[in-house]
């Protein structure tokens, strides 16, 4: 991957992960907030290119990126706007590209919990894993799928290596949906 549009990038947390796992590619972060885009600019001044969305709208070409990445942001996106930003991030990622969304899993009732108790997740409403991949083939991705992940806490860390074979279970604390742009 060389070109990576980290959508709702908030205060820069996957960075570190995209530095260590995709040290050549050219790193977007894109967000709503401002404040957030600043603070991530602070905590890693030289690492990525740092765009604003307005207007419903994320500033890039189509076809600019080879990833749209998102992490645990569709639970604080209304619903009825889903199709909308699955189209516009559809519309940045080139032909051939790569969609990858996590998002917390609303069928594990530990997640549930601590999404419900979290300040943060106040006004989140979590997305079933099947929605959103019929949201995703709705906005002309290709043969969107799912993979659930997290299974283990850390008390159970030595069980960790056998969830790569559980990710058909729609049990893991989170998932992610895949799919490609043709």
């Amino acid at each position: 991957m060389s070109r990576i549009c980290d959508f709702g990038s908030g205060i820069g947390n996957s960075i570190p992960f995209f530095r260590t796992h995709f040290p050549q590619a050219s790193l977007t972060s894109c967000d709503v907030s401002e404040r957030s885009l600043a603070l991530s600019k602070q905590r890693y001044p030289d690492s990525t290119n740092y765009r604003l969305i307005e207007n419903d709208r994320i500033p890039a070409e189509p076809d600019a990126f080879d990833l749209a990445f998102s992490a645990c942001v569709f639970h604080h996106i209304p619903h009825d706007e889903h199709a909308m930003w699955l189209r516009e991030l559809y519309r940045i990622t080139k032909p051939g590209g790569l969609i990858a969304i996590f998002e917390h899993n609303p069928l594990n009732p530990l997640t549930v919990h601590a999404v419900n108790t979290c300040p943060f997740d106040v006004n989140a409403k979590l997305v079933l894993a099947r929605n959103l991949a019929q949201r995703l083939a709705e906005a002309g991705w290709a043969s969107p799928r799912i993979r659930y992940n997290l299974f283990f806490p850390r008390a159970l860390a030595l069980l960790r290596p056998i969830e790569d074979k559980l990710g058909w279970l729609p049990l893991g604390a989170q998932y992610v949906a895949l799919a490609r742009k043709f």
